[in-house]
């Protein structure tokens, strides 16, 4: 395998094991007899670990490297699986290994995205955030997938899905324990990331720039809250029609969902080369579009009606994480790269706490209402997003 798969490979397990936690939802609420908003908060607990995480694991990639603060993670996000398994009925040990899971992940994600795109410095501009994104959401994809056909026809569905992932994990450890750090055709000011030889004036971080939070910040919780709404609450609201096969849908959600966001990210790449900050812009016309859907599936629960609600949200979710990420890695330069990466990820993990919100809301309202509020919100940041450009 070449240097940069071998990282790419690592953040293709830890993805698989972020999001492999959603069709076990409906076990969970089933067979535990917890409440959709509780369900729901647990699926977002992990935030709760992952943005302390994000923010340490960068600054510590900086000073010892990104092997260094990975080859722990790996060993981590296996415990965290093991936690989830054996709390399979136990709410509190749910919500800690979610917590613990959290951890794993955001310590992974931007000191290995970082590390992919070093690995990647010989391939044409802008590959490397392609592979670090492409690896993150594959893996993303596949996870939930997979844990939804073994939770519904396999014995043991609220453990063996997080065995295969304990398992998997192993593979992952050993494949990037002994990584390089850097391309051979990586710069010079990339050679030791941390040492004093960055000049003495630094530019202003890009994660404080108003460039920032004008044109990325105001779009980047809506990457997560797409999947967030094709993995959670589309599911919830057929899944009660349907039965037999309501957690296999679950994941097949969760494929369809971030498969299209998979797939859109190339062709999404192409066009940010193109026309810088155009994909953002398209990505928040997909979740104009997709929020309306949510709210047709909540009116009439069909199964095709979901799965189409599903793609369009999977091309939000695909678009403006190509674009946030391009956006992030134009606007920092090497010695911030991976601090304003992590940032960036805070925010788009936001979204995750949407399920939870919603499920809140439909206990008073209507989820057509809630899900009208939703696209208020979504409109108010896509203008404020707009203006940001415009002002430019």
């Amino acid at each position: 395998m070449k240097p940069w798969m071998r990282v790419a490979f690592a953040l293709f397990v830890v993805g698989w094991g972020a999001n492999e936690f959603s069709p076990l939802l409906l076990v969970y609420r089933a067979e535990n007899g917890l409440t959709p908003t509780f369900v729901n908060a647990m699926f977002a607990a992990y935030v709760l670990g992952l943005v302390p995480a994000l923010l340490g694991s960068a600054a510590l990639a900086g000073r010892f490297g990104h092997r260094a603060v990975l080859r722990p993670v790996m060993v981590f996000s296996a415990l965290a699986s093991a936690v989830l398994a054996i709390g399979e009925s136990n709410s509190v040990l749910l919500f800690i290994g979610r917590v613990l899971y959290g951890m794993a992940t955001g310590a992974a994600m931007a000191p290995g995205s970082t590390w992919v795109k070093e690995l990647s410095s010989d391939a044409p501009a802008g590959t490397g955030a392609r592979r670090a994104a492409m690896s993150l959401s594959g893996g993303f994809c596949l996870g939930p997938v997979a844990a939804g056909v073994l939770a519904e026809w396999v014995a043991g569905p609220k453990v063996v899905p997080y065995l295969v992932h304990i398992a998997l994990t192993a593979v992952a450890a050993a494949v990037v324990w002994n990584a390089p750090m850097r391309s051979q055709h990586a710069p010079d000011h990339l050679v030791a990331i941390g040492e004093p030889d960055v000049p003495a004036t630094r530019p202003s971080h890009a994660a404080l720039s108003t460039h920032f939070w004008g044109r990325i910040a105001p779009m980047a919780p809506w990457v997560f809250a797409c999947p967030s709404l094709g993995l959670v609450t589309i599911p919830a609201l057929v899944g009660q029609h349907i039965s037999g096969w309501s957690i296999a849908f679950s994941g097949a959600m969760s494929g369809v969902t971030l498969g299209i966001g998979v797939l859109v990210q190339q062709p999404a790449r192409d066009l940010e080369a193109q026309r810088p900050g155009v994909v953002s812009l398209l990505g928040m016309v997909a979740v104009l579009v997709g929020i309306p859907m949510v709210a047709l599936v909540a009116w009439q629960p069909n199964p095709l009606l979901a799965v189409a609600a599903g793609a369009v949200l999977g091309c939000g979710y695909g678009l403006n994480l190509v674009g946030g990420l391009t956006r992030v890695e134009h606007a920092a330069d090497a010695t911030h790269l991976a601090m304003t990466n992590a940032v960036f990820y805070c925010l788009t993990y936001l979204g995750f706490f949407l399920p939870m919100i919603i499920a809140a809301l439909a206990s008073r309202w209507q989820t057509q209402q809630v899900m009208a509020g939703l696209w208020i919100a979504a409109v108010a940041s896509a203008a404020v997003a707009l203006a940001a450009r415009r002002a430019a």
